[in-house]
């Protein structure tokens, strides 16, 4: 039963049946405050259209704090990074999008290809599975979505005029594609290769949650959709003592020993806090990996995907990036050059591309060592079905203009372990699936509580798996399961346990 004296019930949403009163939705008290309206744009200062402030005063001391006593080996590390970049570099500008390791959803389980497949995403933290869903059902997603929108006149988006991304959370191509077991599967799998360093740590990849997120249907033409390179789940986070630095996740970085940054290690990223700025649309949970699944067939150039798969040593750039500067305006030539920048003296408050409540956004004005004009690869053509996967630090952005024949369409649905804050915002995003509203990390407003068409609990309760259930906080975890690890099931427990199930 559920624990009353830590939740209240919603007696309509409890399963009939004869199943488990457990399975119900529960609320714990004091939710955190709901993000303010708006869409896509809000958390994209180049969307938006909102002035540049500088930042407070207080991050320049925080910059001071983070290298102090440090500074000499910080300023050899940026000089070896310069060095590796170029030679990275020149390998992506030679292979452009073959770059990106492939994996067939039904070679999932070929060791061989497995293990080429794990070297290829560790060390370019993006990767393409193949025919995750059948064509057939990634299509008929699609044209029961094209229905919802037409049926629901009231469902926004960006653009506002002519959407191209739009406010739904819920609707049933949604909750069904992340409900699908390959999907699941998927994310399990693809959350499998990072790392653990501690054994006692309350994760487990192997029980994905399910993290609603907007969808992309994007038309031939379009221009206005055109996100730049950027990466999400924070911006001032990743220098922030409260943020990232919660779990030194970027200490090596700061240290000036930038080689030994592993960005595979679950553990350190759990006490994180990615969102201090509560901004409408900032990630505040622990997405290991952010993804779309395909219902269209997309070139590159056709209003896709692009990546960096400079990755590792891309985050460290960045990173390292607001410690230095160049000697002289406009920049030389020879940018690489170790004699052409310097640490700042004094040290400023900026932290490029960094606005509080937004993603962190990169250009070549401001982070000219990446050349993202030549680093930016698109993802290899798609199909429906196939399933795009990028690092959480991974940079990424958007084509500039659509210039195929046909809708460029995709579900984001991305790869979130189950962990103690992911379980709690589950606790939340089940209610505003119940209410039809937007999931909490986004803007808020009415959402889809008066569309037509969408879901009930009870239809979910009744036509997806137990382990669909369990990633959207509908159902117990079985702690008690015979061949459950340890670990496993302390996650599990504690899950349950913030979950309201006893």
């Amino acid at each position: 039963m559920l624990a009353s004296s830590r939740v209240h019930l919603r007696p309509s949403l409890i399963q009939r049946g004869g199943l488990n009163a457990a399975r119900c939705l529960a609320t714990v008290s004091g939710a955190s405050t709901p993000k303010a309206t708006g869409d896509i744009s809000s958390v994209f200062p180049s969307l938006s259209g909102a002035d540049f402030q500088p930042l407070p005063l207080r991050f320049a001391e925080l910059k001071s704090r983070l290298i102090r006593g440090n500074e000499e080996r910080l300023k050899d590390s940026w000089h070896r990074l310069l060095a590796e970049l170029q030679q990275e570099i020149e390998t992506i500008k030679a292979l452009g999008s073959n770059v990106i390791p492939e994996i067939a959803f039904s070679d999932l389980g070929n060791v061989e290809l497995r293990t080429k497949f794990r070297d290829a995403l560790h060390h370019r933290g993006v990767a393409v599975v193949r025919s995750v869903v059948s064509k057939k059902e990634a299509l008929g997603w699609k044209e029961i979505l094209q229905r919802y929108i037409r049926n629901n006149a009231s469902t926004k988006g960006f653009p506002p005029e002519n959407p191209t991304v739009y406010e739904l959370y819920w609707s049933p191509s949604q909750v069904l594609a992340r409900a699908h077991p390959n999907i699941i599967k998927t994310q399990s799998f693809l959350m499998s290769h990072w790392r653990r360093r501690n054994d006692d740590a309350i994760i487990s990849t192997n029980l994905p949650v399910a993290y609603a997120d907007r969808l992309r249907i994007r038309q031939p033409g379009d221009t206005e959709f055109t996100l730049g390179p950027h990466v999400d789940s924070g911006s001032c986070e990743r220098w922030e003592e409260d943020g990232y630095g919660r779990g030194a996740v970027y200490d090596s970085i700061f240290k000036g020993h930038w080689e030994d940054y592993d960005p595979w290690d679950m553990t350190c990223r759990l006490p994180v806090k990615s969102d201090l700025y509560n901004g409408a649309g900032g990630c505040s949970v622990f997405r290991m990996f952010q993804g779309w699944l395909s219902m269209s067939e997309t070139e590159p150039g056709e209003g896709t995907l692009m990546v960096n798969p400079l990755f590792h040593k891309a985050t460290a750039y960045y990173l390292l990036r607001p410690f230095f500067q160049p000697k002289s305006f406009p920049v030389a030539d020879n940018i690489n050059g170790a004699n052409e920048w310097t640490l700042e003296n004094p040290i400023t408050s900026a932290l490029p591309g960094a606005v509080p409540s937004s993603c962190q956004e990169l250009s070549p004005l401001l982070h000219p060592h990446l050349q993202l004009e030549s680093t930016m690869v698109h993802v290899p053509k798609v199909s429906p079905g196939d399933y795009v996967a990028w690092h959480c630090d991974t940079i990424h952005a958007v084509d500039k203009l659509h210039t195929g024949s046909a809708d460029s369409s995709v579900l984001y649905i991305p790869a979130c372990p189950l962990t103690e804050a992911n379980a709690e915002y589950l606790v939340r995003q089940r209610e505003t699936f119940a209410d039809g509203t937007p999931a909490p990390d986004y803007p808020s407003g009415e959402g889809e509580s008066q569309h037509r068409g969408r879901l009930g609990t009870e239809y979910v309760m009744e036509n997806i798996s137990q382990a669909a259930q369990q990633a959207m906080g509908l159902a117990r975890y079985n702690s008690e399961q015979k061949g459950v690890q340890e670990a496993e099931r302390r996650v599990m427990r504690r899950a349950n346990d913030i979950l309201g199930f006893v």
